[in-house]
């Protein structure tokens, strides 16, 4: 079975696969104060919660745009279930060409969900992930990764707005049951 981790500024996404099927999956708080063994408790905790084992684990792939949180997943892995982790970053032969002026500032989470949505639905494409940034990634037919665009999370966008505007408080984000709207909380 295969671990797959990918540690993000708001959450980290992890799952098991056996072969390309999707097993369990988990959404954990990103918590850069957490220790490696602390990380190794919860993901145990919720391996025995779902009838898994740690030693059901042959390998471990992890995405991170964390960088304080990669060797305490290193070292997690290692204690934890004796595998040193494949980490993705620069230099890690996907099969995708990267046409971007330095390809080793392409975030790990955007190299993952290009190879990823270029497996599953072939090209062209435009890859989106809304999280604490939102970025959209174009995919030539090929699998080429031509560039893309990072832009603020719906939750960063919506802080920063009650922040600065005086006047709007802060509410709960939710989707609204009409588009157009009739009052400032909607």
């Amino acid at each position: 079975m295969l671990l797959v981790l990918d540690i993000g500024n708001t959450n980290i996404a992890m799952g098991t696969y056996e072969g390309r099927e999707l097993g369990k999956h988990w959404r954990i708080s990103t918590d850069r104060q957490k220790t490696g063994d602390e990380y190794g408790m919860l993901i145990n905790s919720l391996f025995q919660y779902q009838g898994i084992e740690m030693k059901d684990i042959h390998a471990i792939i992890i995405s991170s745009v964390v960088p304080p949180l990669v060797v305490p997943f290193i070292k997690m892995c290692e204690r934890y279930f004796h595998l040193r982790p494949l980490i993705v970053g620069p230099g890690i032969k996907t099969g995708i060409r990267l046409h971007y002026e330095n390809p080793r500032a392409i975030g790990a989470d955007r190299i993952v969900n290009v190879v990823g949505a270029h497996e599953q639905y072939g090209g062209p494409l435009i890859v989106i992930d809304i999280g604490t940034a939102t970025t959209f990634d174009v995919v030539a037919a090929n699998g080429d990764f031509l560039g893309g665009v990072i832009a603020p999370g719906i939750g960063t966008s919506s802080e920063a707005l009650f922040q600065r505007a005086a006047q709007l408080p802060r509410i709960e984000l939710v989707p609204p049951k009409n588009i157009i709207c009739r009052n400032t909380i909607q």
